[in-house]
């Protein structure tokens, strides 16, 4: 095959990411939940784990210097937003994709819904951001732990769901613009991750609900 032929192949060439979630209950039920209306969403990442990194901090802080090393400034405003991401785009893209397939058995978790009676806890243990690639793209992945406690008394769990896979690169076509670490946003692919996740804990709450 000619350069040329081969250049136009691989422009039309697209990678997609896998999607695959598997989910156990660890301990407790979920019957508290009848009659409950809303639930409050609380994301933690104190144990988390970022790819070769023990901990958030330390990837957060290893990341901001590679970057404030290339080029002062880009680090400290990739920090910001990687925590700004934690804050506000994952447990938003979670619950949006939870109340979707809960609808149906009248249940919606909320962010800051304090006098909600029950708290969804979502724990990142482990998270794989994935990359884009010309030739290649890696998956995001999460490993959770969703603890449902007492919103008054956190301490108590009544149940306890272990949930882990991968999550979705976007759609990509191999050979078009040059993608860089500092230029795209992989907070696009957390998010499917923690979609993948919601979407079958709230098919799984409305079945251990009826």
């Amino acid at each position: 095959m000619k350069k040329s032929g081969i250049l136009l192949l691989m422009c039309f060439f697209v990678f997609a990411g896998s999607h695959g979630f598997s989910q156990k209950l660890k301990s407790g039920d979920l019957s508290a939940l009848k009659g409950q209306k809303v639930i409050n969403l609380q994301f933690d990442y104190s144990k988390m784990k970022v790819g070769k990194f023990n901990s958030d901090d330390e990837y957060v802080k290893s990341a901001t210097a590679d970057r404030n090393n290339k080029k002062p400034g880009t680090g400290d405003a990739w920090a910001l937003k990687w925590k700004a991401d934690q804050k506000d785009r994952y447990p938003a893209a979670f619950a949006d994709i939870f109340n979707k397939k809960a609808g149906d058995c009248g249940l919606e978790l909320k962010e800051n819904a304090t006098d909600a009676a029950y708290t969804l806890i979502v724990h990142t243990n482990f998270l794989e951001q994935g990359v884009e690639a010309y030739v290649a793209a890696k998956a995001s992945e999460v490993d959770l732990v969703i603890d449902l406690v007492e919103t008054k008394a956190p301490d108590k769990v009544i149940a306890s769901i272990e949930a882990s896979g991968k999550g979705s690169t976007s759609r990509m076509t191999v050979g078009g613009v040059p993608v860089s670490k500092e230029s795209y946003d992989p907070g696009e692919r957390i998010s499917e991750a923690y979609e993948a996740a919601a979407k079958p804990l709230g098919k799984f709450f409305c079945k251990e609900l009826k």
